[in-house]
C-alpha cells in the first residue's frame, strides 16, 4: 500500500481534475443501478401484469413508490420506462466520456510531470552516476516505466475506483433484497482472492525483469546507432543484428508469462462467478415457484449478483496492471531518491573571477570506495595569467584534475583552493561559469551550427557567433555549408569532418570568453595547416586569461608558463621544457620518444 501511495504522487498536482472524474463515476455507477433495477417493473408489471413482491419490509419511501408502479397501466408504464431508458442512456454515455477524458488528461500530464523530473534529475546528478548506468537504461526510465505509469495511472486507477464503485454498489443490492441467498453466494468468492495476489505478485516480477531488458534494448540501440561508423567499419551488422535479437527474445518471453498470467485470471473469475450465479438460481428460483419473491425482483438480483463479475474480474486485471505500474514507479523513484555526491554546500559563495591563484593542497582521489586511488598527494598552485600544462602517459591522472577543477567530482582528501576559498564552499553555477572546456573528443549536438556556437553563450549576439567562428578559423567551411549557419549538423556532428567538428568546439569556447579555459589537446584533430592557424587564435585566446592544458605532443607546451608532469597519479616533475628535460626522467624519456621518429 504505501508503494502505491508513492505511485499516487505523481497525481497529486492533479487532485482537482481526480475528484470531478471520480464524482463522474459515481454518477455512472447510480445509473448502472437504475437502469437494472428497470428489470423489476418491466418484469413483474409490463410483461405479466403481476404486483412487484420484495421479501422483507421496506422503508416507507421505496414501499410508496412500488405501490405507485403496481397502480400504473402496464402500456403507460411501458412508454415511461421507454423514455427514461433513452435519457438514462444519454447521460451515462456524457458522464462516461467526461470519467474517461479526465483520467486520460491526468495520465498524460502525470507522465509529463515523471519525464520532466527525471530529465531535470539527470541534469543534477553528479558524473558519478553516469558513470555508473548505461545511456539506454537511463532513456528506457524516461521513455517506458513513464509510459507504464500513465498507463497504471489512467486504466489502472480509473478501474480500480470505478469498479470498486460498481462492485460496492451491486453487493448493497443484492444483500438488501435478499440477504441470505447473497450470503450463500459470497461464500464462493473468496476462492479468487488467494490466485489474484499469487499472480500478482509473479507479475510484479515479470514486469520488472521486461522493464529491465527493454533497457538492455534502449542501450543496444543507443550504442549501435551512435557508433554506426564503426559497426560498418569493422563489418560487424549480423553480430549486432544477432545481439539485439537475442534481447528481443529474452524481452518477448516475459511479456509473454506476463500475458498467460493476466489472461488466464479472467475466465478463473468468470468461471467462479458463474458458479456462485447458478447456484443462486436454483435457490431463487425455488422461492419465486413459490411466491415468496416476484420474478422482476429475482431478476433483478440474479442481474445485479452477474453484473458483479464484470468489476471483480476488471479488479484482478487492474491489479495485475498496478503491479507493473509499481515495478515501474519502484525504477523511477530509484533515479528520483538518489543524491548527488556534487552539489552546493548551504553556505556556498559566488565567485566571478580567478585573482590569484588555484591551489590544491594534498589531494587525493579516487573514483569509487573500493578502487585505488587516482590521484595521490597532489600540490600545485596554477598562478591567475598563466598556462600550466599536464603531461604523462595515458591513465596518469590528467583528465581526473580537469574534473576536479570543474568540480564534476569532490576530492577525496585534502583541499582545492581558488583565491583561497575551499571549491566545495563555491557556487556551481559561479564556477563553471567562469571555465572554459575544449576536449580532445568534440562534442557536439545534433542542432544547428550557430546552437552549438552559441552554447557557449545563449544571448550572444548573431555578430558575436560569427565573429568566434572567424576567430576559431571556422567560419570559411561554415559559409558552405548548405545553409550555412543554420545547417543542422546531425547527431554529433555526423556531417562534419573531425577538423571541423573540433573548430566549431573552439569557437564555443571563445564565445563565452572565459576566465579559466581548460584545453585537452584541442588542436589534436586538426590538419597541419589548420592547426597552426587555430594555435594562433588560441594564442590570442589565451592572453590574460589562466590556461590548464593536457599536451599529449610535447611540441605544444615547450612556451608554457609550467610544466607538470605526472605518473600513475603522482607529481613527479614540475618546471619549464628545458628543466624537465635535464631533470625529470619520465619527461625527457617522453620527448624522446616522440621526436626520434
Amino acid at each position: 500500500m504505501k508503494e502505491y501511495f508513492k505511485l499516487l504522487k505523481f497525481v497529486k498536482k492533479e487532485i482537482g481534475l481526480l475528484i470531478l472524474a471520480f464524482i463522474c463515476m459515481g454518477i455512472s455507477t447510480i445509473f448502472n443501478g437504475v437502469s437494472l433495477g428497470m428489470i423489476i417493473p418491466i418484469a413483474d408489471k409490463v410483461l405479466t401484469n403481476k404486483k412487484i413482491i420484495v421479501p422483507h419490509k421496506l422503508p416507507d419511501f421505496l414501499n410508496s413508490l412500488i405501490d405507485k408502479i403496481n397502480s400504473l397501466e402496464p402500456l403507460f408504464l411501458l412508454k415511461i420506462i421507454a423514455f427514461s431508458v433513452v435519457v438514462l442512456f444519454i447521460l451515462k454515455g456524457l458522464v462516461i466520456f467526461l470519467q474517461g477524458f479526465l483520467m486520460e488528461i491526468v495520465g498524460l500530464r502525470a507522465v509529463v510531470y515523471v519525464r520532466t523530473l527525471l530529465y531535470r534529475k539527470f541534469q543534477e546528478l553528479s558524473l558519478d552516476f553516469y558513470s555508473q548506468k548505461r545511456a539506454g537504461e537511463l532513456i528506457s526510465r524516461i521513455t517506458n516505466d513513464a509510459g507504464l505509469l500513465k498507463y497504471g495511472l489512467t486504466y489502472g486507477l480509473t478501474d480500480l475506483i470505478y469498479q470498486s464503485m460498481q462492485l460496492a454498489m451491486f453487493v448493497f443490492i443484492v444483500f438488501y433484497i435478499h440477504p441470505k441467498l447473497a450470503l450463500i453466494s459470497f461464500i464462493i468468492f473468496p476462492i479468487i482472492i488467494f490466485p489474484v495476489r499469487k499472480v500478482g505478485k509473479k507479475l510484479k516480477k515479470l514486469s520488472s525483469c521486461s522493464q529491465e531488458k527493454m533497457a538492455d534494448l534502449n542501450a543496444i540501440l543507443s550504442e549501435t546507432i551512435s557508433g554506426a561508423k564503426i559497426v560498418k567499419a569493422f563489418y560487424r551488422q549480423d553480430y549486432e543484428t544477432e545481439k539485439f535479437k537475442k534481447i528481443v527474445k529474452d524481452y518477448y518471453k516475459f511479456l509473454r508469462k506476463s500475458a498467460k498470467r493476466q489472461l488466464l485470471l479472467s475466465p478463473f473469475t468468470e468461471f467462479v462467478g458463474a458458479l456462485a450465479a447458478i447456484t443462486i438460481f436454483l435457490l431463487g428460483g425455488k422461492d419465486v415457484i413459490e411466491g415468496k419473491l416476484s420474478f422482476g425482483v429475482f431478476g433483478f438480483f440474479l442481474g445485479s449478483l452477474m453484473s458483479m463479475i464484470r468489476p471483480f474480474k476488471k479488479l484482478t486485471q487492474v491489479h495485475a496492471i498496478n503491479q507493473q505500474a509499481l515495478a515501474a514507479s519502484q525504477r523511477i523513484y530509484e533515479i528520483l531518491e538518489k543524491k548527488p555526491l556534487v552539489e552546493d554546500r548551504p553556505q556556498a559563495i559566488p565567485i566571478t573571477a580567478l585573482g590569484d591563484k588555484i591551489e590544491f593542497k594534498e589531494v587525493w582521489f579516487k573514483y569509487h570506495p573500493e578502487e585505488d586511488f587516482v590521484l595521490k598527494d597532489i600540490n600545485l598552485v596554477i598562478k591567475a595569467g598563466d598556462t600550466v600544462a599536464l603531461v604523462g602517459p595515458t591513465g596518469s591522472g590528467k583528465t581526473t584534475i580537469f574534473n576536479l577543477l570543474l568540480r564534476f567530482y569532490e576530492v577525496t582528501q585534502g583541499r582545492m583552493l581558488f583565491d583561497g576559498i575551499d571549491i566545495r564552499d563555491v557556487k556551481l553555477s559561479s564556477l563553471r561559469e567562469m571555465i572554459g572546456l575544449v576536449t580532445q573528443e568534440p562534442i557536439l549536438f545534433n542542432d544547428t551550427v550557430r546552437a552549438n556556437i552559441a552554447y557557449g553563450k545563449l544571448s550572444a549576439s548573431k555578430e558575436e557567433i560569427e565573429l568566434a567562428a572567424k576567430r576559431a578559423l571556422a567560419y570559411d567551411f561554415i559559409k558552405e555549408l548548405p545553409s550555412g549557419f543554420e545547417t543542422v549538423i546531425g547527431d554529433k556532428g555526423f556531417r562534419l569532418s573531425g577538423g571541423q567538428k573540433q573548430r566549431l568546439c573552439i569557437a564555443r569556447a571563445i564565445l563565452k570568453n572565459p576566465q579559466l579555459l581548460l584545453l585537452d589537446e584541442a588542436t589534436a584533430q586538426l590538419d597541419s595547416e589548420s592547426e597552426n592557424l587555430v594555435q594562433k587564435a588560441l594564442d590570442n585566446l589565451m592572453q590574460g586569461k589562466t590556461v590548464v592544458v593536457i599536451a599529449h605532443r610535447l611540441s605544444t607546451v615547450k612556451k608554457a608558463s609550467k610544466i607538470v608532469v605526472i605518473d600513475k597519479g603522482v607529481i613527479v616533475g614540475e618546471g619549464k621544457h628545458s628543466d624537465l628535460l635535464n631533470n625529470c626522467d619520465l619527461y625527457r624519456r617522453l620527448y624522446e620518444f616522440q621526436f626520434s621518429f
